[in-house]
This record gives C-alpha cells, structure tokens and sequence, in this order.
C-alpha cells in the first residue's frame, strides 16, 4: 500500500472517528442555543417540518478534518494552506448562518458579501499557489494523458473563479438530508486516488480527512437528519473541494468529479435566465433535486440516485486523469 493511501487512511478513520463522537455534542449544544434551522417560505412545503432542526452542524466536519489531516501529515508545508481555506470559508458561512438564526430569516449575509470573502480566500490560495515552484501556474488537462496548460498570472483569478464557484455549487446542493455531505464523501475519496496517481500525500491525506468528516456527518444527518450542515459546512466543503483541485493541480477534473454540483448550480443559472427572458421556467423549483421533489420522489431516492452519479462521475473522473 502507497504512503498517500496510508496517510488517506489513517486521515478519514480519524475524521470520521471524531465527527461521529462530537456529533451528539454538536447536536445537544446546537439545541440548547436554539440554532434551530429557518425554512425558506417559497421552498417545498414538505420542508417545512424540519423547521427548527439544528443547523451550523458544519462545526463537526471542520473540527474533524482538522484534526484528521493534522495527524495524518505533520510536518508538511501545503496542507496548512488547504485548512486555511476550509476553515475561512467555513466562519464566512457560521457567520452567515448565525444572522440568519438570530434575525429568524432564511437569508443571512447578502450574496455579494459571501462571495467578496471568498474572494478574498481564492486570492490567497491562488497567491500562495502561484508562488510555489511545486504548483505553480500550469493545470493538468483532463483527457490528455497528464498534459498541462499553462496560465501564467492569469492562474490567480483562475483560482479564484473555481474556488466561488466550488463554494457556491455546494451550497446550493445542500437541501436534502446527506446530499451534500454524501455526494463530497464520494468526490473526495475521488482525490484520494487522484493524490495517490500523482504521488501527493498532502493532498491524499486532506481528501481523506475531508471524506471522513463527511461520512461521520451523515451518521447525524441521514433521514430523517438531526443536524444541519448550514452554510457554515457547505461553504466549508465547497472551499475543500478546490483545495483539493489546486494541491493536485486539477482544477479542470472538478468538471467531471464534481459533476453533481455543475448540475445543480447549471440548473439555478438556466432556471433563473429562462425566467427572466420568457417569464416561465424550466424545472418545477431549482436546484434540480427540488423539481424531483417536487414531481413526487421520495427525498431518501432522490439522495441516493445523486450518490449513485456521483460515483460515476468519480470513477470517470479518475479515468480522465
């Protein structure tokens, strides 16, 4: 067995460990504070009696991740950079979800000044990348047989434009009980073999803590779930999804790895330009999953189908590299 799958290994036993003994914490303390999830007016009605649920459950991945990947890499110079985004993110979204508890509205901060943070956190990760001779500037082109491209300062802005969008597509899969939280266990896992193909330890093991986290989140948030990820966990994931891309330098793969969340962020976009232009819409309610919902699937099917293409898009990603 491989040093990146050992340490991938050892990364998501500790992760998931961890998430699944402070989960019953998360949950009691969560309670206690009434951090109880808000529902959207104009969201499905069979939403409503989740209503009240825990939410910022998100705290439980970050915490685990962090020390999943801290034991199973020390000493090592990238990864602080990878849990610096994660982490950031992750309080841009705490934050967001603790306006939203305590005004008792479904919106917390304004969208722009979600993705002005994340900017920010692209920046420095794009900065930081750029700056070292182990990644540079070049991404591998999906495909190609290990060929890459190179971006030259435009590989700043780059990281950038994937780390929101990442960010963003997560959050917006994060409407169902495991879906983002399942569909992440599995495109990290992806990176784990990705590391291990590319001979990356640090981002093996970090794509493992990440996974780990995730499955011992789903113990707690399976239907029916009794926490929330909130924005402070997709946010969160969404920056360690393009973590992961820029430690392995395959920005360009996260198309087909996270090909779930392309999909549901794509469904958003087309829902809302065919609205304006024509005045009607395409699904029955976007994010897709909804107009699924909405068409009478059972949410626990509709999550497990998603897992089920974000498998294949996994494997097929793993194949393109």
């Amino acid at each position: 067995m491989s040093e990146v799958v050992t340490r991938s290994l050892v990364a998501a036993g500790i992760s998931f460990v961890v998430s699944i003994l402070i989960g019953p914490i998360a949950i009691r303390n969560l309670r206690q504070l009434k951090a109880g999830q808000v529902i959207r007016d104009d969201g499905p009605k069979s939403h409503m009696k989740k209503s009240g649920t825990p939410s910022m459950g998100g705290v439980i991945m970050i915490v685990s991740l962090l020390l999943g990947s801290a034991a199973a890499t020390p000493g090592y110079s990238m990864l602080p950079w990878a849990l610096f985004t994660t982490t950031g993110c992750g309080l841009v979204g705490m934050l967001d979800d603790y306006i939203s508890i305590v005004s008792h509205r479904p919106l917390g901060l304004r969208a722009r000044q979600k993705i002005l943070f994340q900017l920010v956190f692209g920046l420095i990760l794009g900065a930081w990348a750029y700056s070292n001779p182990d990644i540079g500037s070049k991404i591998i082109i999906p495909f190609s047989r290990g060929r890459m491209i190179d971006l030259g300062i435009w590989y700043i802005p780059f990281v950038m434009l994937v780390l929101v969008s990442s960010a963003n597509a997560v959050n917006l899969s994060d409407g169902l009980d495991g879906l983002a939280a399942g569909t992440m266990a599995i495109a990290s896992f992806a990176y784990v073999a990705v590391s291990s193909s590319l001979g990356h330890s640090e981002g093996g093991a970090f794509a493992g803590a990440v996974g780990g986290a995730c499955l011992g989140f789903i113990w707690w948030n399976a239907y029916p779930a009794a926490i929330f990820m909130g924005d402070t966990g997709s946010l969160a994931l969404g920056a360690a999804l393009a973590s992961m891309a820029v430690l392995t330098r395959t920005q360009l793969l996260l198309l087909v790895i996270g090909g779930v969340y392309v999909a549901e962020a794509m469904s958003d976009v087309i829902q809302v330009a065919y609205f304006k232009l024509t005045g009607k819409r395409v699904f029955r309610m976007a994010p897709i999953h909804h107009h699924f919902e909405l068409k009478g699937v059972p949410e626990p099917k509709i999550v497990v189908r998603f897992w089920i293409v974000a498998a294949f898009l996994a494997a097929l990603g793993f194949a393109a590299l």
